[in-house]
């Protein structure tokens, strides 16, 4: 009878601590899906690791401001905000790829250092003073006392600097200076009247970007400044404020075409001095496109590293455009501004934008932004038209109205191609083919190397279309840079492909056939004897003491493991020349095997892929050229695998959430948040979405429950639900699969029925089913 009473008693019991445990998650997951999107977001994710571009905290999406403070300033790569440098050299308004501008400073005016403030102003801060979210950062500059608040608009930024009631203030504008990857020259300022200043600077060429730029800005202030001082050793310029009241707003109109065009900029976008209510706007519109997919399930660090990653895929990639539609054209021989259409409102129909490559976006943001975010994809593929209009030629990478041909290839062929292929456009689709068929041709971007800007040699597309690959070496010489011709066949193979499906599309069959056997060109540098992609000389002779490990060895960025699996387009080709599915199976999970030790990435940084030891490593997720590789295996028949190692390199390569860690590599602008998302949610597409059906390859998410708003605009349905029921960090593997209540076969979805909305429910399991 006691004993029964003490079962009764510990059932009891139990299930009480049962009830609380789970009310407890229920409350910690109901506080979560109360929290706005952008409070999730960890801006300072991998800021160890910076590059200029690499953060922006007070922008808008896509924003032409991108500010924020500057405490690294000369160099790309480590410069801009890096978290170790414990002082701040300027909040700058231009972070993008291969431009920088606009540097400036409060300070105080004291008897100590009214002589020597312009060479020596900076301050140091603590991250313990910061509050940074998406559209706002702020910090107090130890040295002045200034408390430094910082937010934009799209064209604007915002300033707001709250000093101490007796100091004299001031602002320095640092405009002649080295900003990360280039000098700012030639700044010169001008006072309009108390309260208003314009001026302008210019933005020095570099090895990627040969031409220069000028920016040009507009400056607001909410109270009379009382001098301007030019400083002769310098050229920079000091405004002075005298003891004003507490707090100094500052309005910066930016513009790459005319002052005026800034000032219109600023009039339109920012014509009031709410500083709150801008941040406001701002986080609203940042929740707004991270709202777009809502996560359940997972940990709270789960989630707050999933809206970090998806933050990061809409950073990057800056509009150049001005509110009016007017942009700076300078891929002719003389600078022009050009004019963007306008709708009837007097509104640009899209924005223009600078980038860099698009080397990678196959299986990123042409899977995330084709399904979540429409819009997007379809306004840069009327950019990218609207190069080819100017310059006669569609870009890989532009930068200040000019192509700076960075990487290799034609790599935005397959982003045009894959959101024609989902819908998103469908006019001018013959011009459109027109336009990506002259860069798979001689004269046409496939026959220049990186930042190959007067020739178009280093491409080798004259090998690749006589001898069916790019030798290595390139018997003609050096003319630009990735010059390794494995990697370059393999990604023309891929290219080619991919147009011609878009030929398929708009019926013209002879094209058609000409690129589907150019895409076949993958095989000549597969070296059976090895099994390994190997890289040929001009003569056709293999590299004699090839070893696939070493590091670009005829690859770009990678090395001969890595890259072997470059072939989006015909994986099942490829396991036919490794003797079969089962032994292409066996091959990579051995290359798995090997890559888990290091974590699957070579080191935590880009730079870190040269060390000796993290060089030769077999599959390498810190770069593009291998990072779809565990999607590889539903392909080959093994999506157990497919689930098995996804959801291993996402625990232990891409679950970081510290200054110190984030995506072990080179997240180009958005490219490797974009791949976390998606590996996250259990959507890919191998071929980039450019077949006919436009099929997702579906895999093991970490989420219990993922939600996807769909754009009306665009697709019939209104949202895409996916469920995995018993989902957990032991449950990786996909027991059922059905989708709208009937099942799926083959691991795999048509673009068609995800965007007519339905629910995809995945029954999980410990136990992998093959």
């Amino acid at each position: 009878m006691v004993l029964n009473r003490i079962n009764i008693t510990g059932r009891i019991v139990t299930s009480l601590i049962l009830i609380f445990l789970v009310s407890c998650k229920v409350e910690k997951d109901a506080s979560l899906r109360n929290k706005e999107v952008t409070d999730l977001v960890y801006p300072l994710l991998d800021t160890e690791n910076s590059r200029w571009f690499f953060f922006s905290s007070a922008s808008r999406p896509f924003g032409m401001v991108n500010l924020n403070p500057d405490t690294e300033i000369k160099g790309d790569w480590g410069g801009g905000y890096k978290y170790t440098t414990d002082t701040v050299k300027g909040f700058s308004h231009v972070h993008e790829w291969q431009m920088s501008g606009l540097s400036v400073m409060p300070v105080t005016i004291t008897k100590g250092n009214s002589e020597n403030i312009f060479s020596d102003f900076y301050s140091k801060f603590s991250h313990e003073s910061e509050k940074i979210f998406p559209g706002y950062h702020s910090l107090l500059l130890d040295r002045y006392q200034i408390k430094a608040e910082l937010t934009s608009t799209k064209r604007v930024g915002f300033h707001k600097y709250t000093f101490s009631d007796s100091a004299q203030k001031a602002i320095l504008f640092n405009l002649n200076t080295i900003l990360g990857p280039c000098e700012n020259t030639n700044g010169t300022l001008e006072k309009n009247n108390d309260y208003e200043l314009s001026g302008s600077l210019v933005l020095s060429t570099n090895f990627r970007r040969p031409k220069p730029l000028k920016v040009y800005f507009k400056i607001k202030f909410n109270q009379p400044l009382t001098s301007i001082k030019r400083n002769e050793a310098t050229g920079n310029y000091l405004v002075s404020f005298g003891k004003a009241e507490e707090k100094i707003l500052m309005k910066a109109g930016i513009s790459y075409t005319s002052v005026e065009n800034a000032e219109n900029n600023l009039k339109q976008e920012l014509p009031h001095w709410d500083f709150d209510k801008v941040v406001s706007d701002s986080k609203a519109e940042w929740d707004n496109l991270l709202g777009r997919i809502e996560v359940e399930g997972g940990t709270e660090k789960d989630q707050r590293r999933f809206y970090t990653d998806l933050w990061h895929a809409l950073q990057g990639r800056k509009m150049i455009n001005d509110a009016n539609g007017a942009y700076p054209d300078n891929s002719g021989e003389k600078f022009r501004i050009g004019q963007l259409p306008l709708d009837s409102n007097g509104k640009p129909k899209f924005n223009h934008y600078n980038s860099d490559a698009f080397w990678g976006a196959q299986w990123t943001i042409n899977t995330l932004w084709g399904l979540v975010y429409p819009e997007i994809m379809d306004e840069f593929v009327h950019s990218l038209m609207q190069y080819y209009n100017d310059s006669g030629m569609i870009p890989r990478g532009p930068s200040g109205g000019n192509d700076t041909y960075v990487m290799t290839g034609a790599s935005a062929t397959p982003f045009i191609v894959s959101a024609i292929q989902k819908g998103l456009v469908k006019e001018n689709l013959e011009e459109i083919y027109t336009a990506l068929k002259k860069n798979h041709m001689i004269n046409g971007i496939m026959g220049k190397a990186g930042y190959e800007h007067n020739t178009d040699i280093g491409g080798g597309l004259k090998y690749y279309l006589e001898k069916g690959y790019v030798p290595y070496p390139l018997p003609d010489g050096d003319f630009g840079s990735h010059q390794d011709g494995a990697s370059q066949t393999l990604e023309y193979a891929y290219q080619d492909w991919t147009l011609a499906q878009l030929a398929k599309k708009l019926y013209h069959d002879e094209d058609y056939n000409y690129f589907i056997n150019r895409s076949k060109n993958y095989q000549n540098v597969f070296d059976k004897t090895t099994g390994w992609m190997r890289p040929k000389d001009a003569k056709g002779k293999w590299r004699e003491n090839y070893d696939p490990y070493q590091y670009e060895n005829g690859f770009i960025e990678s090395n001969g493991a890595q890259s072997t699996w470059f072939v989006p387009h015909d994986i099942d080709g490829l396991a036919e020349l490794m003797g079969g599915k089962e032994k292409a199976v066996e091959k990579l999970n051995k290359q798995f095997e090997t890559a888990k030790d290091l974590k699957y990435t070579s080191g935590n940084s880009h730079d870190a892929e040269l060390h000796p030891e993290f060089s030769r490593i077999p599959i390498n997720f810190g770069n593009q050229p291998s990072m779809q590789t565990s999607n590889i295996f539903s392909l080959l028949g093994r999506p157990d695998l497919t689930q098995y190692w996804t959801r291993d390199v996402v625990k232990e390569t891409f679950s970081g959430l510290s200054p110190a860690t984030g995506y072990n590599g080179d997240e180009d602008q958005g490219l490797m948040g974009s791949l976390n998302v998606l590996l996250k949610i259990g959507l890919f597409q191998m071929n980039g979405g450019t077949d006919k059906e436009a099929e997702y390859q579906i895999g093991s998410p970490i989420f219990t429950k993922v939600s996807i708003q769909l754009n009306p605009k665009y697709y019939q349905g209104k949202n895409f639900i996916i469920e995995a029921h018993n989902n957990s960090a032991e449950n990786i593997y996909i027991k059922e699969i059905k989708y709208n209540n009937t099942p799926v076969e083959n691991f795999s979805i048509p673009h068609s029925a995800v965007t007519n909305g339905g629910k995809l429910i995945l029954e999980m399991s410990n136990k992998a089913k093959k």
